[in-house]
């Protein structure tokens, strides 16, 4: 599992990092209009549609992304897009997580399709508007993804369910522990300070996600 996550993280990041500190946005946006293509499909597949439908639904979403970028939009602000979008994200992930897999086939396959589409397609402009931002904003949010997740891994490898007798959410995934989400949590904390530091010391031009947070 460790090794695969390695290989994983190195292939990935072979392809991410050149494109991301390209002097243009561009590269940057065309791999995550890839990403999200093959994200699409997978969505697709998660929910039970076959070959076809699941391409046809990657293809649907690359191009709605492609259509944004053709409109202009990754060059304007969009306050409200971002605000509805952060409600319904935090709002919806609470209705879920309370219906937990039983309660994901009750969900209308339609109505499934349609919100992955329309959160592919705000992550991809998320992402992007980000990189436009600054790279030094977007690299502190990629990390703090990536510091959580492997914080959490290896603080439930070595602590789970040492401190806690109940699991995270048995229901969804069952090895998740509460001593990963400190973990993880932990590491974030240390992260912000350490980078917060590094913008001060070396005088940012471009602020990152934590240097802004403590304005």
């Amino acid at each position: 599992m460790l090794k695969q996550r390695i290989i994983t993280a190195i292939v990935l990041l072979a392809i991410l990092l050149p494109a991301l500190f390209y002097p243009s946005a561009v590269p940057f946006a065309v791999v995550m209009l890839v990403a999200i293509g093959v994200a699409a499909w997978e969505w697709g597949k998660l929910n039970g549609f076959g070959e076809r439908m699941s391409i046809f639904f990657g293809v649907e979403t690359v191009a709605l992304c492609g259509l944004s970028w053709w409109l202009g939009l990754l060059a304007r602000p969009m306050p409200l897009l971002w605000i509805i979008a952060s409600a319904a994200w935090v709002l919806g992930g609470a209705f879920l997580l309370r219906g937990a897999v039983p309660g994901w086939p009750k969900i209308p396959r339609g109505l499934r399709l349609v919100g992955g589409l329309l959160a592919l397609w705000v992550a991809w402009l998320a992402a992007v508007q980000a990189r436009a931002g600054g790279i030094n904003f977007l690299l502190s949010i990629l990390a703090l993804v990536w510091t959580a997740d492997v914080c959490a891994y290896f603080a439930g490898r070595a602590f789970g369910l040492r401190f806690t007798r109940s699991k995270l959410a048995p229901s969804i995934s069952p090895g998740k522990s509460w001593e990963g989400v400190w973990g993880g949590m932990a590491g974030v904390v240390v992260l912000g300070i350490v980078w917060s530091w590094a913008d001060a010391s070396l005088q940012a031009t471009v602020a990152s996600l934590y240097s802004r947070l403590a304005l």
